[in-house]
């Protein structure tokens, strides 16, 4: 006979998603674990910003009916300045959205046993609702175990130094972690006197009230970091590494996707530099020159999916926004033509995974986004890293000088990566013995990730512990 357990419908998890691809990306592939290895329902609850988003719909739409979606109402910022920081914006989508959300949460709590709500980083103001309907509250931190160190350690910070933190003559150390330069911490942090500063110190007040946190990172690759997070006894809730999370499969539908595929297959194995800024990051003008001219002098055979550039602003198309100019108009004037041989450039997207997993990808010049940083780790390939915006300088720090698996690009006294420079970086990592030991030490990092996803890895088991806590909450 069924045991009353195999009897009782699934549990439900609701997750609420802030505006940004690199978050809801990872936070679907979470929501696809715990359908398939732990039998839940998820239901996305989606702050609406007023952009298009039109690659959230179409990403959630097409999953299966175990995960559904629904978006709440646009919010309104007519009332904030044009330059407002991208995090002020992504805080308050969700905070302006808290009663549309309470609405949606009542509804699905009377459909059926909602037994947890996981709110990404940005997220911890909807505790209130947890709080209100008696669900545990649960943080998925999209990053790194570096990222989450600072967020424990900002409020004391905030209280112990009064200058910016770039200001500070010594790196900062925080436990099991590499030591970070202020200059390097996240973005929001680096003027204190803007909102977003503000925003994000509310933030990190909150994370010690949540029951626990998911990392999107894994043991092997940040233990130091880690082990003192799971250690410190003074209000860090349970921590869950369950990286690395990545996606699975392809997302867009535009035919002829994959022409930079079947050019991939007729290059020699290990010789293409792949180079991508991800969803949200853009090039200035005048740098956008200077990487085109310096794949070009490199000799070296360069996938490049190239964005119109942006002036102001290196986070231009974060909330989906592309622009409606051709990006091929601003490249240097015959690079397409002398390059023909030698490159391929795409314009806005390619279809990453599958061009990291394949054999003719050598390296790949990157944003460090931590997604696009995960991809590059379980596909095994070095990076060269150009951090532009969020925590990506901090993920690069990790990369560079703790798992040393990047080489750093240098801003030269013009505010700009020279072509020169870019030039050597492809060449060294792609040819010489520096390239070569990048490559290795990446290797061992695929090997790891492949290791704590398997069946009794650290990453799966640390996902079953949690699926039991959840599980148990039936009331």
């Amino acid at each position: 006979m069924a045991s009353t357990l195999q009897l009782q419908a699934p549990s439900h998890i609701a997750m609420v998603p802030t505006p940004g691809m690199g978050h809801l990306i990872p936070m679907i592939e979470l929501a696809k674990r715990l359908v398939h290895q732990h039998n839940f329902l998820v239901t996305f609850l989606v702050p609406n910003d007023g952009s298009p988003m039109k690659p959230q719909r179409q990403l959630l739409q097409a999953l299966p009916n175990t995960i559904s979606s629904i978006f709440l109402s646009p919010v309104s910022f007519d009332d904030l300045p044009q330059d407002v920081k991208m995090e002020t914006r992504i805080v308050l989508s969700l905070s302006r959205s808290l009663s549309a959300l309470r609405e949606s949460f009542k509804a699905l709590t009377e459909a059926s046993p909602v037994v947890a709500l996981v709110v990404d980083l940005f997220g911890t103001d909807a505790i209130e609702i947890a709080r209100e309907f008696d669900v545990l509250l649960y943080i998925f931190f999209p990053t790194t175990a570096l990222g989450l160190s600072l967020v424990f350690h900002l409020p004391k910070l905030d209280e112990t130094y009064s200058g910016e933190y770039r200001d500070l003559p010594e790196p900062l150390k925080f436990p099991g972690c590499v030591p970070v330069h202020g200059r390097d911490l996240i973005e929001p942090v680096q003027n204190r006197k803007d909102d977003a500063y503000r925003w994000v110190l509310h933030i990190c007040k909150q994370y010690p009230l949540a029951a626990g946190i998911l990392v999107n990172s894994f043991i092997d690759l940040e233990a130091g970091a880690f082990k003192a997070l799971m250690e410190d006894k003074t209000g860090t809730p349970p921590i869950y590494p369950v990286g690395p999370l990545t996606r699975t499969d392809s997302t867009s539908e535009v035919a002829g996707e994959f022409e930079c595929l079947r050019w991939l297959d007729k290059q020699p194995n290990g010789s293409v530099l792949f180079v991508s800024f991800g969803s949200g990051g853009t090039l200035s003008h005048d740098q956008l020159i200077e990487l085109a001219l310096g794949l070009e002098m490199s000799g070296q055979r360069f996938l490049w999916v190239v964005k119109s550039p942006d002036d102001t602003s290196a986070n231009a198309t974060y909330f989906g926004v592309e622009k409606a100019t051709d990006p091929f108009d601003f490249l240097p004037k015959g690079f397409l033509d002398r390059t023909k041989g030698l490159g391929m450039v795409v314009p806005n997207w390619a279809p990453q995974m599958e061009v990291l997993s394949h054999c003719s990808t050598g390296a790949f010049l990157s944003h460090c986004g931590w997604n696009s940083s995960l991809e590059s780790i379980v596909n095994g390939v070095p990076l060269i890293a150009w951090p532009l915006y969020a925590e990506q300088k901090m993920n690069c720090v990790l990369l560079v000088e703790d798992l040393k698996v990047a080489l750093r690009v240098k801003v030269n006294d013009n505010g700009l990566v020279g072509r020169e420079d870019i030039a050597n970086y492809a060449r060294t990592i792609l040819q010489e013995e520096e390239g070569k030991l990048l490559g290795k030490r990446m290797k061992e990092l695929k090997n790891a990730a492949v290791k704590v996803l398997s069946q009794d890895g650290s990453s799966t088991n640390s996902l079953t512990y949690v699926a039991n806590i959840w599980k148990n909450q039936r009331k």
